[in-house]
């Protein structure tokens, strides 16, 4: 067995490496790079450092002759063998192995080189401990020379590659840290004398207003009955009196506040004397606790100090309020600021009494006792509070990396919000794991030589790999003994997260669920994914990126439970409060019920809102839906979509047994191939099966919980209506791609042609899944009179086997073209009976239904593309076959891919559907769209890749409103096989184009730069739109749809219109609009929602007073979307129209204005003003009057242009 072992890895594919030495993140960026590690257990190993010394070797490649690079060299094996001598790692320490993986440390050569060792796993030698994934980078005055540790030898490489990678790792380290420097300028509180000042008068005042408050007064539960009935307790009365101590806590005490909002922590220690020594018992501390908070209140909100005092509630814990105060006047510079008012008790209970396996609740008595862990604990809670706090604030006081590493995980927390809950993640259980790691407790995992972002992924990783989190975590008590093994498993058994606290005596992660640590832990993972694969380590994605409800799940849902009395039957506030579960029960349920559909389920009901008044008791804490996030599975059998519920097999008697109990009348057998077993089945057409989700759902919650289908607010199907469905399943027999397949064959079996047909490649989007209306057989293209609707084209291309007797010249070419592609029409009709007609575009073919335009891409042009040639002749390839070789390389790709993502081709129906109802259908190309969808797909980070229609929409818009068009470039890699030399060549074209733009050398051509491996200068799809006032205006309308659809998924009813706003466009945003008869349309079965003349004239006026009706006309008689089935069939067949639309239809006033319009299908069309025409009409008009008399001149012109089709023009807006 070898001793060393070698390991590869390479850098990543993106233009910049995703890490950097010294950041402490595993180098893959540095590019290609060897690592090797140590096996302790095999034989052979070095018995000493001499033995090491003896078989280390030097090498050189291209400087064997250069005396300067061999002499450093040189001096780097020396200081490598005193580094493995001595053991001296950054601290000046010898430490041994503790967690691999947790990030690097810096090695100090004697010489001033500095060797970053990747991991902290650095061990000496001489005492059988080993470098283990130990990778070691010069960074010395030559930055060509790297090291690799080996025993056999020290290879210095000047390879010029790496010389290149490490002046990228320098780049990425500068742009990470000035992005992270600007962040903590945006984020972190300035802590400047006049901050600190404003806080600490506002506090000072507060304090004077408690300690003005008369001692003695008689405080009973008149105070807040309902609040005191509700949570079952008695013996509150007791004589206030002023508190103990009022001192600042929490993250602003330690300098951690993270902006926007700036809460100040106050701890309020209650009196001994206010306090019996058994108010431990039955919720008698909660119910003076919030009786003392009462009178704080009433005294706040008489003075003039405080602007508001409002009720909160502590983590979402009902049963301890707490009161937040808002100064009277805005605060300079603290614009967020408020006070919240926490009360505390300090050793006036037995710590003893309120053990985890105590019973503490008598109502529970009844029967077993049983121990009421969640309860003791919250009361343990405040009594430890303030010695917690100050064992935080000792921790990160005075060491700045530690500090500012805690705000960059307070914004990675915040913005996923899911995590940043009451049984997850918060500032203070983020700030204890830090205060932990850097303990001796966690063996002083974080240290003060350690950079801002090595302590931010040292803490990702602990929370995404220690096994910690299965065995608890726990700190070892000052001046105290261990806790012993059979205490730590109690914890564990009560608890599914253990993070004990230095007395002890509780679990500081009480509140914390399985479910939630799940989602910390993958939540971390991912972030760690970040760093290493993103591009500038993740920054984006870690910190600038919101991953909330509605675009982290595939499948959200609310649980309406107001008034639902089953929720509290047992009472609010048991050992854990009823919301909590509840929650519990439908996270357990829908876990079971959806089994393998699911990924990950998470159930959270935020019932204490600020609008939440302790007047009212608890029982209107139930306003607030119950929120469900569901991850679902792939589609497909054994999936998401999966048809049926598989159980378990016959032979499993018990299991079927408990499979039947929990469906019901649903569950039966079912006979498979692998045999028969249990099952529930789900009717669905194969249209709606995204919907079987949503069916299970409500029967699942209808049998156990009794919630009827009001109740549950799904989002699921809430688009649908937007999307047509076809009558048909693209896999049937009838669907155009089999039929395609039917031609396919017939071409390549043509025989009487000059060339041989080599393939055939189809281009229709519907061939990839990505059309909106898939086209349907036409009656009349299949030689019958049934039906009246005109068919959808469907274009393809062709390549021809390579002959030398194509002619050289391009009209010659495109003539030969026109000629064989003649000759195939025939050939088609004369062998196989397939009837054709020629056009000026090409020739069209008509198969059971369907009409297929045929192209020709000659493989001369195809080479030429390929790259096949010099430059001047690519230059010379034709226009057509250029465009073709583009589609057919798009139209490829994105065919694999959809078969890939199955959900892809439904989010970009959606998206299309999305672009034409807000009029951009001119302004980009559908290809572009695709690339734009695929992109979220492939490059998922911070997400996974979406599993359902809705959720990729919403990151769809928010992509492109999000998205730096400017600086940065879409490189989107559908086959993953770019280099990193395709991504230099992409991001080097895409700075050379941005950098003309800026130094006013040229123009912005592309204004969207979407680069392929095919098209790395974004010229096929992007190159002419949009432009900068086209992407400017398409990311404001994704942004506002975005949030829309965000806030409908999170608060929306059930009525259609709210989803169906988003996809209203509001025509007052252009200055004119042109209305169109709805039955001269192309499609008119496509129209989403019409645009009805007198509304919209009540619109116009109401908005503007200058909305005018400019011009109006009756719908002509020569054209008619439908056809009536008299007559002979031939005679209807030709007044077919191929690829027919009169919206497209428009080539006067080129330069006078820009048309947005719907190609899908709307009757619609917006005006606005080209700015070049618009100066034209300043200078040769004489004021205003004139100006606007020219606009609605032109105008009428073009309701004229529009005779028969255009319904009226209005002005909207004048031009000034």
């Amino acid at each position: 067995m070898s001793l060393w072992h070698k390991r590869e890895t390479y850098s990543h594919t993106e233009s910049k490496p995703t890490n950097h030495v010294g950041i402490g993140s595993a180098n893959r960026g540095v590019g290609h790079v060897e690592t090797y590690f140590y096996n302790p257990c095999s034989s052979g190993g070095f018995a000493d450092v001499d033995a090491f010394e003896a078989a280390t070797t030097l090498e050189t490649n291209e400087v064997t002759n250069s005396a300067k690079y061999c002499d450093e060299a040189g001096s780097i094996v020396e200081n490598l063998r005193k580094v493995v001598e001595e053991g001296v790692i950054s601290n000046g320490e010898s430490r041994g192995v503790e967690e691999p993986g947790t990030g690097m440390d810096e090695v100090q050569l004697t010489s001033g080189t500095t060797l970053i060792a990747r991991e902290r796993k650095i061990l000496n030698l001489r005492s059988h401990m080993v470098w283990s994934q130990a990778q070691f980078i010069n960074l010395s005055q030559n930055p060509r020379i790297t090291v690799n540790l080996i025993p056999s030898s020290l290879s210095i490489s000047t390879v010029s590659s790496r010389a290149t990678a490490m002046a990228a790792a320098e780049e990425y380290t500068d742009t990470m840290n000035l992005k992270v420097a600007e962040l903590m300028k945006e984020v972190q509180l300035d802590y400047s004398p006049t901050t600190t000042k404003t806080v600490d008068d506002f506090v000072i005042s507060i304090k004077k207003c408690i300690n003005n408050i008369p001692e003695d007064i008689q405080v009973t539960a008149d105070l807040a009955p309902k609040f005191v009935k509700d949570i079952g307790a008695d013996k509150v009365e007791f004589k206030f009196k002023r508190p103990k101590s009022v001192e600042i806590g929490g993250s602003y005490s330690f300098q951690c506040v993270v902006k926007p909002d700036v809460n100040v922590d106050l701890y309020i220690r209650l009196p001994k004397e206010c306090l019996h020594e058994k108010d431990f018992l039955n919720h008698r501390y909660h119910g003076k606790r919030c009786l003392y908070l009462c009178i704080i209140k009433k005294y706040l909100e008489s003075s003039s100090i405080a602007k508001k005092v409002e009720w909160s509630f502590f983590q979402n814990e009902a049963r301890k309020p707490i009161l937040v105060v808002y100064p009277d006047v805005k605060s300079a510079g603290l614009p967020g600021l408020s006070v919240r008012l926490i009360p505390t008790v300090e050793s006036r209970f037995n710590v003893q009494k309120l053990n985890i396996e105590r019973n503490n609740l008598h109502v529970l008595s009844e029967g077993v006792s049983e121990a009421t862990p969640m309860y003791n604990n919250s009361l343990l809670e405040d009594m430890f509070m303030e010695h917690g706090a100050e064992f935080v604030k000792k921790a990160f006081t005075g060491w700045k990396a530690l500090q500012e590493a805690l705000i960059l995980l307070k914004v990675w927390a915040r913005q996923r919000s899911s995590l940043h809950t009451y049984d997850s993640l918060n500032g203070y259980l983020i700030s204890i794991m830090m205060a932990y790691l850097a303990s001796e407790s966690g063996k002083a995992r974080l240290n003060k030589a350690m950079t801002v972002m090595q302590i931010f992924r040292i803490t990702l990783d602990f929370i995404a790999s220690s096994k910690l989190w299965g065995s608890g975590i726990f700190f070892k008590p000052q001046g105290g003994s261990d806790m012993s093994k059979e205490e730590r498993k109690k914890y564990v058994q009560y608890f599914p997260v253990v993070i004990c606290d230095l007395s002890a005596h509780f679990n500081l992660a009480y509140r914390m669920t399985t479910c939630g640590l799940n989602e910390l832990q993958a939540e971390a993972a991912l972030a760690l994914k970040c760093i290493d694969k993103c591009r500038d380590g993740g920054f984006v994605e870690l910190f600038m990126t919101k991953i909330d409800f509605p675009a982290k799940f595939d499948y959200c849902m609310r649980l309406n439970l107001k008034g639902k009395t089953d929720v509290s039957a047992q009472g609010f506030c048991l050992d854990n409060e009823c919301w909590r579960l509840y929650e519990n029960k439908v996270h357990s349920l829908l876990k079971e019920g959806l089994g393998y559909r699911a990924n990950f389920v998470r159930v959270t009901w935020q019932n204490t809102t600020s609008t939440c008044s302790i007047n009212d008791g608890l029982s209107g804490l139930d306003k607030e839906p119950l929120m469900v996030g569901i991850s679902l599975s792939l589609p497909g059998e054994n999936g998401a979509t999966d048809k049926y519920t598989r159980g378990p097999y016959i032979a499993n008697k018990e299991e079927c047994q408990k499979f039947r109990n929990f469906w019901g009348d649903k569950a039966a057998m079912y006979q498979f191939k692998s045999g028969t077993r249990e099952c529930a089945f789900w009717e669905c057409e194969p249209a709606k099966k995204h919907l079987i989700v949503k069916l299970v759902i409500e029967y699942v919650l209808k049998r156990h919980l009794s919630l009827e289908e009001d109740k549950i607010m799904h989002s699921v199907d809430q688009l649908d209506f937007s999307l047509v469905y076809d009558d048909g399943d693209l896999a049937s027999k009838t669907s155009p791609l089999n039929i395609f397949e039917k031609l396919s064959k017939s071409l390549r079996h043509l025989s009487d042609v000059p060339l041989r047909i080599s393939s055939v490649q189809a281009l229709f989007s519907a061939y990839r899944k990505t059309s909106v209306f898939p086209p349907k057989p036409h009656p009349l293209a299949n030689g019958t009179k049934a039906g009246n609707r005109i068919t959808s084209t469907c274009i393809q291309p062709m390549e021809l086997e390579g002959s030398g007797n194509w002619p050289m010249d391009d009209a010659a070419i495109e003539k030969t073209k026109v000629a064989f592609l003649l000759r195939i029409g025939e050939c088609l009709q004369k062998d196989h009976g397939i009837k054709y007609c020629s056009s000026e575009e090409g020739v069209d073919v008509f198969l059971e239904g369907y009409v297929f335009r045929l192209k020709i891409l000659h493989e001369r042009g195809l080479d030429l593309l390929n790259g096949q040639a010099e430059s001047y002749q690519v230059k010379r390839v034709s226009s057509t076959d250029r465009h073709l070789f583009l589609r057919s390389q798009h139209s490829s790709m994105i065919n694999g891919f959809s078969r890939r993502y199955e959900l892809y081709g439904q989010v970009v129906q959606l998206a299309k559907r999305w672009i034409g109802a807000h009029l951009f259908s001119a302004s980009i190309m559908e290809e572009a769209i695709e690339l734009v969808v695929a992109y979220i797909f492939q490059k998922a980070l911070p997400f996974s890749a979406p599993c359902s229609r809705i959720s990729g929409f919403l990151r769809f818009l928010r992509l492109l409103s999000e998205h730096d068009w400017m600086f940065t470039p879409m490189i989107v890699d559908i086959n993953e096989d770019m280099t990193p030399d395709d991504i230099k060549e992409i991001n080097d074209k895409f700075s050379l184009s941005r950098k003309a733009y800026e130094e006013g050398t040229g123009s912005l051509v592309t204004a969207m730069y979407l680069a392929t491996a095919y098209d790395k200068g974004s010229e096929a799809w992007t190159s002419s739109c949009p432009s900068i006032t086209e992407l400017k205006r398409l990311a404001v309308y994704a942004k506002s749809s975005s949030n829309l659809l965000t806030k409908l998924i999170m608060q929306g009813q059930q009525d259609s219109y709210g989803w169906e706003c988003i996809f209203r466009t509001p025509l007052n945003n252009y200055d004119a609009v042109i209305l169109l008869h709805r039955d001269k349309l192309s499609h008119p079965e496509h129209l989403l929602f019409p645009s009805e003349l007198n509304q919209e004239v009540v619109l116009i006026r109401s908005m503007y007073s200058a909305g005018k009706l400019v011009a109006q006309g009756s719908a002509s008689k020569t054209f008619q979307p439908f056809l009536l089935t008299k007559g002979k069939t031939k005679d209807l067949q030709d007044e077919l129209y191929i690829n027919f639309d009169p919206l497209t239809c428009y080539s006067a006033f080129p330069n006078t204005f820009k048309l947005w319009y719907d190609s899908l299908g709307g009757d619609a069309i917006g005006v606005t003003w080209e700015k070049e025409n618009l100066k034209k009409r300043r200078r040769e008009a004489e004021d205003d009057d004139d100006i606007k008399k020219n606009v609605m001149d032109t105008l009428k012109d073009v309701g004229k242009a529009g005779k028969g089709f255009v319904k009226g023009v209005y002005l909207l807006k004048v031009p000034k």
